[in-house]
Order: structure tokens, then sequence, then C-alpha cells
């Protein structure tokens, strides 16, 4: 004989309170009511083995606590770093996260984000550079689901919007190298750049004028290893990777023709990720604030989706050089 599943109303009768009473305590929402009737709920729950309906759930409360999350490579330690401070903020307030990894894939991107919409998530963070401007109006601005597209793509006039000042990194990057005397640079970037990358060339520039080799790389170490052959036959004496893991890649492509660092060519990252302090020599790298970017984020879209008439935050976060071993004077 199947035995009968255990409702909210059992929970609510077994101990003396309202059905809405129970809702909000099973759903962390117990702070207008007292310790002992909290605990009393909570000890019923667990007594009778209650399991929260999550749809019917989503049907009275409007909300299911949960944050579709977006990125292109959850194998790059930055969006590792930058989900952590996401999840570290959500799970306080009682939400959990649905981590979708993009892979770049703008197909796959728009079928994730419709699935996650049917789902009735609350919101949503984009750290993907894949979602076309057309997908953006469809699901997210249409059905007026409270998003953030995240540093990668400009987006103050649809939704709210925190970045990092990758202009100013550019600047650091060269002024760094400049005062080391090296006049002959290149710059190891996507050719296909999404707009905070181009901020960060264009702040390069500024301070090191056009005359800037450009080497065409994937963002990963791979990408950044196969750019080594390019360099070497240049008359170039520094290298901007325009994150950290194309710099471990040139760590690696370099070695393969015999060339060290900081010997042969000074190299500076942009990110400092974790790995920067392990690497041989350690990465001279701009460091972006990743932990503190995926948390400022995060309590943004949980006032967004409190406050939705709000006007929008437009925030920008500093950068600052990290001087470590890997670039020298020449």
């Amino acid at each position: 004989m199947t035995e009968k599943k255990v409702t909210i109303k059992d929970v609510a009768k077994a101990s003396g309170v309202s059905i809405a009473t129970v809702s909000q305590i099973v759903n962390g929402n117990s702070k207008n009511f007292s310790p002992k009737t909290v605990a009393k709920v909570l000890k019923i729950k667990d007594e009778l083995n209650y399991v929260p309906d999550y749809f019917a759930r989503r049907m009275v409360m409007k909300k299911s606590k949960t944050i579709g999350v977006l990125v292109p490579d959850i194998s790059n330690p930055f969006f590792s770093t930058l989900v952590r401070g996401v999840e570290d903020v959500l799970y306080k307030e009682n939400f959990i996260t649905m981590l979708c990894n993009a892979n770049g894939d703008n197909e796959k991107e728009s079928l994730v984000l419709e699935e996650l919409s049917r789902r009735g998530v609350d919101g949503f963070i984009i750290a993907s550079s894949a979602i076309s401007d057309e997908d953006i109006e469809r699901l997210l601005i249409n059905k007026k689901h409270p998003f953030i597209i995240l540093d990668q793509k400009s987006s103050e006039e649809n939704s709210d919007s925190i970045q990092t000042d990758d202009f100013l990194g550019g600047n650091l990057a060269a002024s760094h190298l400049k005062e080391l005397g090296h006049e002959k640079v290149a710059v190891v970037l996507p050719e296909k750049a999404t707009a905070n990358i181009v901020r960060r060339l264009e702040g390069f520039i500024e301070v090191m004028g056009k005359n800037v080799t450009v080497i065409y790389s994937s963002l990963s170490k791979e990408g950044g290893r196969r750019a080594a052959k390019d360099i070497i036959t240049t008359d170039v004496t520094g290298i901007f990777a325009i994150n950290d893991e194309i710099a471990f890649g040139l760590y690696l492509g370099l070695k393969d023709f015999d060339k060290s660092i900081p010997s042969d060519y000074s190299v500076i990252g942009y990110d400092n990720v974790d790995m920067c302090k392990y690497v041989t020599p350690p990465l001279t790298t701009i460091a972006q604030p990743i932990y503190e970017l995926g948390q400022q984020t995060a309590e943004l879209l949980l006032e967004r989706i409190e406050h939705p008439e709000q006007e929008k935050v437009v925030k920008k976060l500093p950068v600052n050089l990290i001087n470590r071993f890997s670039t020298r004077q020449i």
C-alpha cells in the first residue's frame, strides 16, 4: 500500500499553527515568529518527514528562491571565484544557484535561459559574452526577469551593471612595462574581443601609443602557449596577456622555444587568480576584486528582485597592479 504523502496542512495541524506560518518558517522566513514556534514547527516537520513541494511553493510565494547563473567557462579560475562570491551571498539569504556552463555557445545559452525561465528562477546573473542583444530582449526584458549581465558586455541601458575598471587596468599594465624601459610590446587577446577586453586594450594603447603588436589567442592556457610561436618572431621585450590564463600558457610556450621569463620577455597578466602566486616566476598581474565582484553582483540582484522599480544602478570596482617577478627592468 502506498504511504500517504505528508502535506503542509498536516504539519500545520500537528503544530497548532496556520499553513501560512508553516510555509514561511520552512522557507527560511522565520524572523516574525518566536523561537519556540519556529523550533516546534521544524521539529514536527522532521518527525513527519515533510518535504516542501517546490512547484507549490513557487505558486504560493511567487518566488523560487533560485537564481540562474550562466558562465562561459567554469574551468577558468576567474569564473569559479566569481561564482563562489555569488553563492556565498545567496546562501545567506536562503537562495540557491542553478549554475550553467555555456562554453561560449550562443545556442546553448539561449536554450539554458529559456529552460531556467520555465522553471521559475527569480533572476539571472549572466557572465557570458555569447548572449545576443536579441536574446536579452526576448528572454529577459520582455519576460520582466531581473538580471545582471556581468563585466563582459555593457548593459547599463537594460539592467543594473557592475564592472571593474578595465581601462584603468590597461593603463596600469602599460605604465608598468614603460617604467621598466619596454618600448616594444605585444598584447595577446582574442580576435573577437568582448567589451571589457576592448577597454583593457584601449587603456593600454593610451599609455604605450599605437606601436603595439597584437597577437590573437583564445582566452586559455593552450591559446597562450600557441601565441608564443608568433611572439618569438617579433622584436618585442614586454608582453601584456589580456588574462592570467593566457599568461600561464605563455610560460609554457616560451619555454618550448628556450626562452625565459623575465630574462627574455617580461610578462604581465590580468585577473590575479590564485595560481599567479605559485607559478615560477610568480606572475605580475592586474588584480580584479573577483570574489567581491561576485558578492556585489548577487547583492545588487537581490535588491532588484525586492525593489523592481528602483533606478538602475551602475558600479565600477577598482583594479590594481600586483608586482611580482615576471617583469624586469631593461
